[in-house]
C-alpha cells in the first residue's frame, strides 16, 4: 500500500524560505511520477511542481525560479524547496504519486507522466504553509 506523509509546513514571512518533505513508502512501481500540488482556501487544487521518472522537472509559472522539487536516490523522500515566498503561496501543500501512463503515437509505445490532478493515484494528507506579509 502506497503511503505519502508530508512534513515541514509552517508559517514564514514574505520573502522567506521553507522546505517541505514527503516520505514515500510502499511505492513498488518501476517508474514514478511525483509531484506537489497545493490548495488555497476557496480555490481548486493546482499542480505546483513535477518530477518524472527520467528526472525531468516541470513547474507552474507562478513558482518557476522560486521553488525546486527533488527526489532522493532511494525514491523515498520527495522535497520542495521554496524561496522568495509570497502571501499568495499560502495553501495546503500535498505530495502526490502515480505511475506513468502508456501511450502509442502510431509508431511506438512510450510512457509519460500526466501532470494532472485527475490522474493522481496516491495523495498525502497535506501540510499547511502560511506566508504572512
Amino acid at each position: 500500500q502506497v503511503q505519502l506523509q508530508e512534513s515541514g509546513g509552517g508559517s514564514v514571512q514574505s520573502g522567506g524560505s521553507l522546505t517541505i518533505t514527503c516520505t514515500v513508502s510502499g511505492y513498488t512501481y518501476k517508474n514514478h511520477c511525483m509531484s506537489w500540488f497545493r490548495q488555497a482556501p476557496g480555490k481548486e487544487r493546482e499542480g505546483v511542481a513535477y518530477i518524472d521518472y527520467d528526472d525531468t522537472t516541470t513547474y507552474a509559472a507562478s513558482v518557476k525560479g522560486r521553488f525546486t522539487i527533488s527526489l532522493d536516490d532511494t525514491k523515498t523522500t520527495l522535497s520542495l524547496q521554496m524561496s522568495s515566498l509570497r502571501p499568495d503561496d499560502t495553501a495546503i501543500y500535498y505530495c502526490a504519486a502515480d505511475p506513468p501512463r502508456q501511450h502509442f503515437d502510431g509508431t511506438r509505445d512510450y510512457i509519460a507522466c500526466q501532470h494532472s490532478r485527475r490522474h493522481v493515484d496516491f495523495w498525502g494528507q497535506g501540510t499547511q504553509v502560511t506566508v504572512s506579509s
